[in-house]
């Protein structure tokens, strides 16, 4: 039984297998908006490839960390890739290119056929060299296994490539099951970090994500807040239509000339399973949605603070409606409603 067939190691380095339905175009703008499957989904189809570029540049572990800056400048510049302008292989590719020939150039290594290499590569026919990859991703993993201590590297062996259960590799040492159990752990425990760095391109761009999102949500908050404050801001009210209690009511609160929008509601129906609340603003004919209100700590209370540019400018129109499917303008029944020039 190979290292990475084990019954934990694979947690640690196996990824999501990419979803034959599912197209690069579909996965990048997925990650536009924070998706962290999409990620794993392209880093499983486009891993191999990225490394074999650059273990031709670079030596093997050079090569790694390319392949970790290359997600992570996936992950961080999803919104530059057009894909009127090429596919997202080729984008990929050049990527890896440019972060590659970088590292060269950073250790002073003097390849001159490196740039020549690459380009009989760089054609949108080329396969990922999946056979570098697995044999990179068993070196490592080896390496790490064989500088364990004697008396993990023994347990793990028997437990993982012999394929024996706890209990007969306790037998097999002659020791307590307990301390069988606590060797194992010990191995896993050591591996850990090695193999980690498999996946730490995913890793790394995912934390980088979300410190960014949590910085901008502080700030948007910050907004938000003086938003509701100012005295200058006149909220709209939104009237209860007649599919939900009289009771029910809204307020929007915009400021032309800036793309920040605080929008509150009571007394709502929790929406059915699989919909949601959705809010959207309409300026003439042209409908855009604000985002899915979400329920607050008070009971009956909903909240949405959004940024964007549909409430830079004065609306016709605020409406809140219970979807289960988004699409250009409102289609599902209406909640919570209001229209310039009629008073709710």
């Amino acid at each position: 039984m190979a290292p990475t067939d084990s019954p934990l190691i694979p947690r640690l380095v196996s990824l999501e297998r990419p979803a034959a339905q599912e197209t690069d175009v579909a996965l990048v703008a997925q990650l536009v908006t924070g998706d962290e499957r999409a990620l794993r989904v392209l880093h499983a189809r486009y891993a191999s490839l990225v490394f074999s570029i650059a273990a031709r540049i670079v030596d093997a572990s050079a090569a790694e960390e390319v392949v970790q800056d290359v997600f992570v400048t996936v992950w961080r510049k999803a919104e530059a890739f057009d894909p009127e302008r090429g596919s997202f292989k080729s984008w990929i590719l050049q990527i890896a290119r440019h972060r590659a020939l970088n590292e060269l150039r950073k250790r002073h290594v003097r390849r001159a056929e490196g740039e020549d290499k690459l380009s009989e590569i760089a054609d949108e026919r080329a396969m990922p060299d999946e056979a570098q990859w697995a044999a990179h991703r068993r070196t490592t993993i080896q390496k790490a296994i064989d500088a364990l201590p004697a008396p993990e590297k023994q347990a793990l062996s028997l437990a993982f490539f012999e394929e024996l259960t706890h209990e007969q590799v306790a037998a097999v040492l002659r020791m307590p099951l307990g301390t069988a159990k606590t060797r194992i752990r010990g191995a896993i425990k050591h591996l850990a970090p090695a193999l980690l760095a498999l996946v730490a391109a995913v890793a790394i761009a995912i934390a980088w994500r979300r410190e960014n999102q949590q910085q901008a949500m502080n700030q948007r908050s910050q907004r938000a807040l003086q938003l509701v404050t100012a005295s200058d801001v006149a909220p709209i009210r939104l009237g209860a239509s007649p599919s939900v209690p009289p009771e029910a009511h809204g307020t929007f609160r915009a400021k032309t000339g800036t793309d920040i929008a605080v929008l509150t509601a009571s007394n709502l129906p929790a929406p059915k399973e699989r919909e949601l609340h959705m809010a959207w603003v309409r300026h003439g004919e042209r409908w855009s949605l604000l985002g899915h209100l979400e329920p607050t700590d008070q009971v009956g209370r909903w909240l949405l603070v959004v940024q964007s540019q549909a409430v830079a400018s004065p609306v016709d129109e605020v409406r809140v409606t219970q979807e289960r499917q988004t699409g250009a303008a409102p289609s599902g029944p209406m909640l919570l409603d209001w229209q310039t020039g009629r008073d709710r």
